[in-house]
């Protein structure tokens, strides 16, 4: 018997029960996402905020290239004391880094900036891991 009044193999019974149910739960998740993100409305408006999100990432391009460039001189040298207060701000699965300094919301007042994976100028608000 263990602490919990349990002996080892209804323990892992349970925990292979939770870990199915676990799983399950998200591979319902993801089809009801796949589902969401496919239907025509939703792509058209992704397609809209895409393209305001490039229109102003070219309109602050011409204001905000130097933090691209002191990023990119960063990346090569290894720099990473620069790199380190580089914004946290990301969305790392669709190619997106910002390239501003961190606290840039507040004390700018400016949306994040830098290039989408295409290597176009892009602005968006909000953030996202890199893993989501």
């Amino acid at each position: 018997m263990t602490t919990d009044g349990t002996d080892g193999e209804e323990r892992c019974v349970w925990d292979a029960v939770r870990q199915h149910a676990r799983n399950s739960a998200f591979v319902e998740a993801e089809k009801t996402f796949s589902a969401v993100l496919s239907d025509p409305g939703v792509q058209e408006a992704r397609a809209r905020v895409e393209a305001a999100e490039r229109e102003l990432g070219a309109e602050l391009c011409a204001r905000l290239q130097p933090f691209q460039d002191r990023y990119d001189q960063a990346v090569a040298d290894g720099d990473a004391g620069l790199l380190a207060g580089v914004c946290p701000g990301k969305h790392g699965r669709w190619g997106r880094i910002c390239v501003l300094g961190d606290g840039h919301e507040a004390a700018l007042e400016e949306p994040h900036w830098g290039r989408n994976g295409e290597g176009q100028p892009i602005a968006w608000v909000g953030s996202a891991p890199d893993d989501w």
